[in-house]
């Protein structure tokens, strides 16, 4: 039977045709296949929904579970509140405005992603609780007794939006500077030409220009809220969160806490659709000229209050807690301190090590892939490999439990037919761990890589393979040498999100295996705060490395480099 040209043709062959040919290709198949694997904790969750309800589950559905989400939709719409006032303010302060410091705020408004939400909530619970430093020194200089005075509560919900508000505002403050920057100026003067004022120029032209890119910076803000445990747990906020382990280690239901779990899956998946239709639309004129408009000199009162507005934010999320906990790691600090908290530094060491390497090089093989095959095929595998930094760690921790104990059972009831018993192989051992930890931050080691990729001329490929070379050797020879820098930040990313990871650590961790996060919230939630400084302040300067790194990238470019935070696409 004769076929036309146009059946030859990928575009005219049928759909089963299709996915055949684009499974031919050995990197297609391997993006496939990570994807598979890292989908399955969170398949696991959702199977979870089809199993009957539970006697636990029943009791939780009538009386916890709408105060679960109540509390969470809440702190979701309080830290978005505070994020998006602090991060798009002081982005449109340092690059509208001449001030005072402004340069050093540029990079400056960035260190406090250098600092965990929940290791600045125990700060500020000692420095704020009424035997702390604070209400002491109130009641000394106005010599009130309890009961005179009204303290707002710390450890409450509008205290939890607060903590994780100075962590987090910067997703937003990057994402939202680096628009303004590219904004072109005749927008605005077109606005003040029409006699608009500055006020509503900004809020009538360039603040709707920016909207993907808040939208964006919002929607990793939003992501990292409802995963948050540390903040939750220690001030006592029921959150979906929080009700996974509630109903893991107090009703030892792991049917239960996977369906809560599935909930927070829920809620990750709509801030996805919410984003990208957050993006959606023309934002800007492609007719007006590129040029940003120069910064507008303020006057000396006017210059001092934006300067207090940019450095607030950086004294309370980042100079403060890094200075109490160097004050308590001086004059107290972890009793541990020598051989046992070295062990400590060890297993946090080892285990982002090989998580490191290992989303480094899924990373490289999906981003050369892609650069192999740019097929829809492709890229739709390569997004739901990188989905896991969307999802809330609790829950792909509950994946994988359920995962590797069902691995386990199975692999016992094969044994026990030849006449032994195993026991669990893989359930609370390392590799579980090492397993969430890539599947939560691949995406963060391969927009590094994939934006290095980028960078390397196709002529190059072009070149290599008209000289005979495959496509593994372009890699080796060519692309590896190039990458050198962008692998190593993938790494250094991800070695740095594990060292600071805390839900699935202490879900997954082995027995007895403990590393600087577990070990920080257990003296912590035991208001030994003193102890758990040293601990505490070793996982903040390690986040300082890549903060640092990213600050001076801002201030040597003037912030004109688009800054994508992991998830974030360009």
């Amino acid at each position: 039977m004769s076929v036309t040209e146009k059946d030859r043709r990928p575009g005219g062959l049928r759909l089963g045709e299709r996915i055949r040919l684009q499974l031919d290709s050995g990197w297609t198949l391997a993006a496939l296949g990570i994807a598979l694997v890292l989908l399955a904790p969170s398949l696991t969750v959702l199977w979870s929904l089809t199993a009957p309800a539970s006697e636990n589950w029943a009791h939780l559905r009538s009386t916890v579970i709408p105060g679960y989400i109540s509390n969470t939709l809440q702190l979701m719409a309080l830290v978005a509140a505070i994020t998006a006032v602090v991060g798009v303010g002081t982005a449109w302060l340092t690059v509208s405005a001449e001030f005072p410091g402004r340069h050093i705020f540029n990079w400056a408004l960035v260190l406090p992603l250098a600092t965990p939400a929940y290791i600045v909530a125990y700060v500020y619970t000692d420095l704020l609780s009424f035997a702390g430093p604070v209400q002491t020194a109130l009641r000394g200089v106005t010599g009130w007794q309890v009961g005179d005075y009204h303290f707002p509560a710390v450890r409450s919900l509008p205290g939890a939006a607060v903590m994780l508000s100075l962590v987090l505002y910067p997703y937003v403050y990057l994402l939202a500077r680096t628009s303004f920057e590219r904004q072109s100026a005749a927008l605005f003067d077109a606005a003040r030409i029409l006699g608009a004022g500055p006020m509503r120029a900004f809020l009538r032209v360039t603040l709707p220009c920016a909207r993907p890119a808040i939208a964006g910076g919002l929607a990793l803000v939003l992501m990292e809220t409802i995963s948050d445990f540390g903040v939750v747990d220690y001030f006592a906020v029921p959150t979906l969160t929080a009700g996974i382990f509630r109903t893991w280690f107090n009703l030892g239901d792991a049917v239960s806490a996977a369906q809560i779990a599935a909930w927070l899956f829920i809620f990750a998946i709509a801030l996805v659709f919410i984003e990208f239709a957050g993006r959606r639309g023309r934002v800007a004129n492609p007719l007006a000229r590129d040029m940003t408009a120069e910064p507008r000199k303020l006057g000396w009162l006017a210059g001092l209050a934006a300067a207090f507005a940019c450095a607030l934010p950086i004294v309370l999320g980042f100079l403060v807690p890094v200075s109490v906990l160097a004050h308590y790691a001086l004059i107290e600090g972890d009793p541990m301190l020598g051989r046992n908290f070295i062990a400590f530094a060890r297993n946090s060491l080892v285990v982002a090590v090989i998580a490191a390497s290992l989303a480094t090089a899924f990373a490289l093989l999906l981003a050369y892939g892609e650069r192999l095959h740019p097929t829809r095929f492709n890229r739709i595998s390569i997004r739901l490999a990188t989905l896991g930094y969307a999802l809330p760690g609790a829950m792909i921790a509950i994946g994988i439990l359920t995962l590797t104990t069902g691995i386990d059972h199975a692999l016992s009831d094969t044994a026990e037919e030849f006449g032994f018993s195993p026991g669990l192989i893989l359930t609370g051992s390392i590799a579980g761990l090492v397993f969430a930890y890539v599947a939560r931050f691949l995406t963060a080691a391969y927009n590094a890589t994939h934006s290095g990729l980028e960078k390397i001329h196709p002529t190059l490929d072009a070149a290599a393979r008209s000289l005979g070379a495959q496509p593994r050797r372009v890699l080796s020879a060519i692309h590896m040498p190039l990458l050198r820098g962008a692998l190593a930040s993938a790494a250094l990313i991800v070695f740095i999100d594990v060292m600071k990871e805390l839900p699935a650590t202490l879900l997954l961790r082995p027995f007895n295996f403990e590393t600087l996060a577990t070990r920080t919230y257990r003296l912590a939630s035991d208001e030994k705060l003193g102890e758990a400084s040293t601990a505490a302040l070793m996982i903040v300067l390690l986040g300082l490395i890549p903060t640092i790194l990213l600050s001076l990238s801002i201030s040597k470019s003037g912030a004109r480099a688009a800054i994508v935070p992991p998830y974030t696409e360009k």
